[in-house]
């Protein structure tokens, strides 16, 4: 199969969903109403609450919810063959994603911003709100430990990466001082923004940095992981416009770009993919392609933890209602083109089968390594570019995914534990700088405790990660589909693709814990355990909820 046909036909369909579907959506389901005035003017506080230019804002959502999830799910995913991974990242992202987090973004917005835990006390109950919150705490704990430790990998395994991935910071920020303290208009802050962003790899590559063998008495490894951890606990108290919103901006602008460099390869080199198109001699100990594609593949096809950032940043910033079609959907599309682009790297970016059935010798083999290698010589080859330094590229554009979803992860993760703080009245839980310490400290002590002392297995959490995330993006549209029935809306838009991800989920996760069970993963064991049973009795509470408000047959509103 061609690169250039597979590439196209994917990109086609996207914009099709976008076209028409998620149009569909926006005024026959959620039916937007232009004139409604959004939490961002209402609640506006300048730190949490902002109204934001939808372009703005689409910058922020699209690289807070993409993070290095579809970077490493596809590219491990193709060990079972290019063609499943294509399908599921193709439908996934046009009829369960853009519904998912265009319908979160929706139903917190309409709800006064509220989270979609809390969301789920008022659609379902107070019982299931309380078990929703215990799911998403984990998954939080999840993607900022496992985040980390991908972060942390990438950044000793590409040095000439760590000063372009760190200026981004110090970019944004002026950014942010620029455009909401001076009101200098955006396009000009953009533009000098991503040219320096972009000549910062050149340094990079001419000042690669290494941390030494001990750093405050830890590896390498570690000690990045700890390092990440700091400035996410700094980022996430500071106000949304001085550093989150203008950093996933700029990003979001760098991203595109690499994105259109990507497939600007794709399209003028035209490799031939070498990955048989179903694997049917997949490693001895892979696991079984149904259920565990669809929890493997999560972020590029569907992600509950998109959920949170629609109704814990996104909708805290949405200025009119009707940008919820171009922020919500438009950014799904935008992660499952990545998704996509890394299918194309990772099957086509070597030179025989014979070679990448070495390098897909176990499962779990891909990530960002493989993504960075497959990439570059496709980049290389197509551009003229040197190779080392398309690979420092493409790994700051992983770095940088991750980062922002770290960013906002953390600052998530305190909202929840002051929602907590609230709803249970523990003052101590209330006070963000405590919250952010408990989110934190719980963060690192998950990515070294499944990891071991160096963090180096940490990415043993990446299967447990995707099948917390798939249910939560069950659970999601289950409580989207609550408020549309009470609404009187049609709710089979939004019920069949949760049936469909949650069975997925909920396979895997029994799966998995005869995985962790044999592989003697006790912590990671007992977190399986509590999820599934947190999980169904929310899908339980919220059945009863759904049957009740379809009893009810209201008017359509």
């Amino acid at each position: 199969m061609n690169t250039v046909m597979l590439g196209g036909i994917g990109l086609v369909a996207m914009f099709a969903g976008y076209r028409f579907y998620s149009k569909f959506l926006a005024e026959k389901i959620y039916k937007l109403d232009p004139d409604f005035v959004t939490p961002a003017h209402t609640k506006r506080d300048d730190k949490d609450y902002l109204p934001t230019h939808r372009i703005v804002l689409w910058g922020h959502h699209f690289t807070a919810i993409a993070g290095a999830a579809p970077i490493i799910g596809p590219s491990i995913a193709v060990i079972w063959g290019w063609v499943p991974a294509f399908l599921w990242v193709i439908f996934g992202t046009i009829f369960f994603a853009g519904v998912h987090d265009f319908g979160a973004i929706w139903a917190s917005v309409r709800n006064d911003a509220q989270s979609i835990g809390a969301l789920t006390r008022d659609a379902v109950g107070s019982r299931a709100q309380t078990l929703f919150m215990v799911v998403i705490f984990f998954l939080l704990l999840m993607v900022n430990a496992v985040f980390a430790v991908a972060i942390s990998d990438a950044l000793i395994d590409t040095p000439s990466s760590v000063i372009p991935a760190w200026s981004a910071i110090a970019v944004a920020v002026v950014i942010g001082v620029l455009i909401y303290k001076m009101h200098v208009p955006f396009i000009w802050p953009t533009i000098g923004g991503t040219i320096i962003l972009y000549a910062m790899i050149w340094v990079g590559e001419s000042v690669p940095v290494e941390l030494p063998a001990s750093t405050f008495g830890l590896s390498p490894g570690p000690a990045w992981i700890v390092i990440l951890f700091v400035y996410a606990m700094i980022a996430s108290l500071l106000p949304v416009w001085l550093l989150l919103q203008p950093r996933d901006f700029i990003n979001g602008i760098q991203l595109a770009v690499g994105l259109v460099l990507l497939y600007g390869a794709v399209f003028i080199a035209s490799p031939t993919i070498v990955a048989p198109a179903f694997n049917f001699e997949a490693p001895e100990g892979a696991p079984p392609l149904v259920p565990l594609l669809f929890v493997t593949i999560a972020c590029g096809a569907i992600s509950g933890f998109h959920g949170l950032v629609s109704s814990g940043t996104t909708s805290k910033q949405l200025d009119k209602e009707t940008d919820a079609r171009f922020v919500g959907y438009l950014a799904s599309l935008g992660e499952g083109s990545v998704a996509l682009v890394v299918i194309l790297a990772t099957t086509a970016g070597f030179s025989s089968l014979s070679e990448w059935q070495a390098t897909y010798a176990e499962f779990g083999a891909g990530g960002i390594p493989v993504f960075v290698l497959g990439g570059s010589r496709i980049v290389s080859g197509a551009l003229g570019i040197p190779i080392e330094f398309a690979a420092t590229l493409l790994t700051v554009m992983a770095v940088l995914f991750a980062g922002t979803t770290m960013d906002a992860g953390v600052r998530l993760q305190r909202y929840i534990i002051q929602e907590w703080g609230v709803i249970y009245k523990i003052r101590a839980f209330q006070n963000g700088y405590v919250a952010t310490v408990i989110a934190v400290v719980a963060c690192l002590i998950l990515a070294f405790g499944a990891g071991g002392p160096d963090g180096s297995g940490g990415m043993i959490l990446w299967p447990l990660f995707g099948t917390t995330n798939q249910l939560l993006a069950g659970l999601t549209l289950l409580v989207i589909s609550v408020l549309l029935v009470k609404l009187g809306r049609p709710s089979r838009y939004t019920l069949v693709p949760m049936v469909f991800v949650t069975a997925m989920a909920f396979v895997s996760a029994l799966f998995q814990l005869g995985s962790l069970y044999r592989a003697e993963q006790y912590m990671l064991l007992a977190i399986d355990s509590m999820i599934i049973v947190a999980a169904i009795f929310v899908i339980l509470e919220a059945v009863s909820a759904l049957m009740e408000a379809k009893r009810s047959t209201p008017t359509a509103q």
